[in-house]
C-alpha cells in the first residue's frame, strides 16, 4: 500500500518567517510531499497552562494566510489546514476565506477542521466553550450550502441566510476535501457524516489502532452520504525522543493499519535549513512507499 506523506508545522518555528516557510515548503514538494499543513492558536494562554500546546510568546501564523503565501511559492503540493479552529470563526468568511485560496492555489486545499481544546482561548475571543461541538456542526452546513446551493440558504440556530451568493467558489466541485481531526466519539461521527478524511494527531500505533476501531463503531452506527467516498486516513505519529526522520519500517507498519496518510512533525529544534535536510532525508529513507504529490 502507498502512503501519501504531509509536512506539519508550516505556521510555527523557521515556518513562522516568510523566507524559511518558502524554502521548506519548496524543499517538501522537491521531495515528493503531497502536502503541507499548518495548525492555529489564534492566542496562546499566559502563563502557560495545560493542555496548551506551546509556550505565549511561541510564534504561530495564521493557517489560510500562511497556505496562500504558500501557494504562491509551490505548483502542486497540497495546503491543508490542520486545522482550523471552526467554532471560533464566522462560517460565511472563513467559506470565502477557504474559497479564495482554493482559487488561488489552483484547488490545493484541504480542509482540515477542529472543535478546539483551550478554554482560555475561546474565552479571550468570547465564543462559548462547552457549545463548541454542536457550532462546528452548523457552521459546517453552513459552509456546504454556501459553497454549493445554486440559491444557497441555511436556517439554524446560530446561523441563518438566504437570498446571498458568495462567488468565486472553490475549484475543487462540489467540494475541497473536509478532513475532521479528533480523537473523540464526536469526532469519530462527525468523520463518518461529513468528512472526506479523518486527521489523528500524536498517535502512536497503539493509539492509531485504537480510533481506527472507533471510526469502525461509528460507521456502523451513523449514516455516511455516499457522495463523501472511502474515508482517508491522515495520522500524525507521536514524535520520536531524538526527532528522528520516520523508517520505512514504522511507515510499513501505519499503511498496514489503514493509514493513507502520514503527517509529519519535524524536530522543533531544527532551523530551515535542518528542515530542508529533513524532508529530504525522509524522503530518501520511504522512497518507493510514497504515492506522487499532485
Amino acid at each position: 500500500m502507498s502512503l501519501a506523506l504531509g509536512l506539519f508545522s508550516m505556521t510555527s518555528g523557521p515556518c513562522s518567517h516568510p523566507d524559511g516557510a518558502a524554502r521548506v515548503a519548496r524543499a517538501a514538494e522537491a521531495a515528493g510531499f503531497d502536502s503541507l499543513w499548518g495548525g492555529e492558536h489564534v492566542v496562546l494562554p499566559d502563563p502557560r497552562v495545560p493542555p496548551s500546546p506551546l509556550e505565549p510568546e511561541d510564534r504561530i501564523t495564521d493557517p489560510i494566510v500562511a497556505l496562500a503565501f504558500l501557494a504562491a511559492h509551490t505548483t502542486r503540493i497540497r495546503l491543508g489546514t490542520g486545522i482550523i479552529i471552526v467554532p471560533q470563526r464566522n462560517p460565511l468568511v472563513l467559506a470565502k476565506q477557504l474559497a479564495t485560496l482554493d482559487v488561488l492555489s489552483g484547488g490545493r486545499l484541504i480542509f482540515g477542521v477542529g472543535v478546539g481544546y483551550l478554554e482560555p482561548e475561546f474565552r479571550a475571543l468570547g465564543i462559548p466553550f462547552g457549545t463548541r461541538g454542536a457550532a462546528t456542526d452548523e457552521y459546517l452546513a453552513a459552509i456546504r450550502a454556501i459553497w454549493t446551493q445554486a440559491r444557497p440558504e441555511h436556517r439554524g440556530r446560530l446561523v441563518a441566510f438566504s437570498g446571498v451568493q458568495a462567488h468565486p467558489r472553490p475549484v475543487q466541485q462540489p467540494l475541497p476535501p473536509i478532513v475532521i481531526g479528533g480523537h473523540t466519539e464526536a469526532a469519530f461521527r462527525r468523520a463518518v457524516e461529513q468528512g472526506h478524511g479523518w486527521y489523528g494527531f500524536a498517535l502512536d500505533e497503539d493509539g492509531t489502532r485504537r480510533c481506527l476501531d472507533g471510526l469502525k463503531t461509528a460507521a456502523a452506527r451513523y449514516e455516511r452520504p455516499r457522495g463523501l467516498g472511502p474515508l482517508q486516513i491522515s495520522v500524525t505519529p507521536r514524535p520520536t525522543r531524538g526527532g528522528e526522520a520516520m523508517d520505512r519500517a514504522s511507515a510499513d507498519r501505519f499503511a498496514a493499519l489503514g493509514v493513507h496518510r502520514l503527517i509529519l512533525i519535524p524536530p522543533r529544534a531544527l532551523d530551515a535549513s535542518g528542515l530542508e535536510r529533513f524532508v529530504q532525508k525522509t524522503a530518501r529513507e520511504l522512497r518507493g512507499l510514497l504515492s506522487p504529490a499532485g
